[in-house]
C-alpha cells in the first residue's frame, strides 16, 4: 500500500484515497467532504463512464425515443434541437436509464439480449475509466494544481477485477496510485440499501454468469417468460442479489490490496479532517 501507516497518511503531502463499495454507503458523500475542502481533486468513475465512454450511446438512446415523436423527429432531422444528458458526480440517472433493466417492453423492459450488450459497454467502461485514475491524478496536480486526489467509484467495482489475483491489471494501477478503502456495510443496512436503489437506481454492472444465473432464478420462481417480467421487480431482485454476492468480493479487495471502515462511522464523519481521521484510524487497525 501507499501508505502502511496512520502516520504516513496524515503526513502525506499529496494524500491519494480511492472508496470502493455497495452503493448507497457513502461513496460519495465522502468525496463530497473532501471536494469541499478545496484541495481536493474528486474523481467520479462513474462519472467519467456516463461521458467520456458511455455518452454517445447514452445521446442515442435519447434520440431513439425522441425519434417516435413526429414533431421532435423533425427537428431533429433539420439540427434545429439539441439532445444531450445533464450527467453529475450526484445525479447518474442518464446512465441509469440507459443501461435500463430486463424484462416486459410495456413495462419498459429491454430484451434480455440487448441488457446484457449495454452490460458489456458498461464492464468495458468501467474497466477503462478505472484505469484512467493515475491520468487524473497527475492532470489533477500538474493542470489544476489539486496536492490532493480522490477516486469515487461505482458499486461493480468488484465485478471486474480479480481480487485475488496479484497481477489483476486494474487492482494493480489502483494499488499503487491510491490508498483503497472498503465502506463496509452490515446486514443492518441491507433494507435501506434496497429502499433507497428502488427510489433512485444508480447504475449496476453483473459478472455474466451471475446475472444469467438470477435472470433464470427470477422466472422461475416467479413463473414468467422472459418478455413478461416486471423489470422493476427483476432491479430489486438483482440488487438484493447483489448485496449478498458482493460482500466476499469486496472483502477480498480490502484484505488484499487496502483497508476498511464501517458504514456506520462513514455517516457519522462531517468535514474533510473527520475523513482523514477516519482512514488513519482504518489504517492503524489493519490485520497484519
Amino acid at each position: 500500500m501507499i501508505y502502511e501507516t496512520a502516520r504516513d497518511w496524515i503526513a502525506a503531502p499529496d494524500k491519494r484515497v480511492l472508496f470502493f463499495g455497495m452503493s448507497g454507503l457513502g461513496k460519495t458523500h465522502l468525496a463530497n467532504l473532501l471536494r469541499a475542502h478545496g484541495d481536493w481533486f474528486h474523481y467520479s468513475v462513474d462519472y467519467r463512464i456516463g461521458t467520456a465512454y458511455m455518452g454517445e450511446h447514452i445521446t442515442d438512446n435519447l434520440k431513439r425515443q425522441a425519434m417516435t415523436v413526429p414533431f421532435l423527429a423533425t427537428l431533429l432531422r433539420s439540427d434545429s434541437i439539441y439532445i444531450g444528458s445533464n450527467i453529475t458526480f450526484n445525479n447518474l440517472a442518464p446512465l441509469s436509464s440507459y443501461l435500463g433493466k430486463p424484462g416486459d417492453p410495456a413495462k419498459g423492459g429491454l430484451p434480455f439480449s440487448e441488457y446484457m450488450r449495454r452490460q458489456d459497454l458498461h464492464r468495458r467502461a468501467e474497466i477503462n475509466a478505472l484505469l484512467d485514475t493515475p491520468q487524473f491524478i497527475a492532470r489533477a496536480h500538474d493542470l489544476y494544481g489539486y496536492e490532493h486526489f480522490v477516486c469515487d467509484t461505482g458499486g461493480s467495482i468488484c465485478e471486474v477485477v480479480d481480487p485475488e489475483n496479484p497481477a489483476d491489471e486494474v487492482l494493480r494501477t489502483l494499488g499503487a496510485n491510491t490508498l483503497m478503502v472498503w465502506i463496509e456495510g452490515s446486514g443492518d443496512h441491507t433494507e435501506e440499501l434496497i429502499r433507497r436503489f428502488d427510489k433512485s437506481p444508480k447504475p449496476m454492472y453483473y459478472q455474466p454468469r451471475f446475472m444469467r444465473r438470477i435472470w433464470d432464478e427470477f422466472k422461475n420462481e416467479t413463473n414468467t417468460l422472459g418478455g413478461d417480467v416486471d423489470p422493476d421487480a427483476f432491479v430489486r431482485y438483482a440488487y438484493g442479489r447483489a448485496l449478498r454476492h458482493r460482500a466476499p468480493l469486496y472483502a477480498a479487495m480490502a484484505r488484499n490490496w487496502g483497508v476498511t471502515v464501517q458504514a456506520d462511522d462513514v455517516a457519522k464523519v462531517r468535514d474533510c479532517d473527520d475523513v482523514i481521521a477516519l482512514v488513519a484510524d482504518a489504517l492503524a487497525t489493519r490485520p497484519n
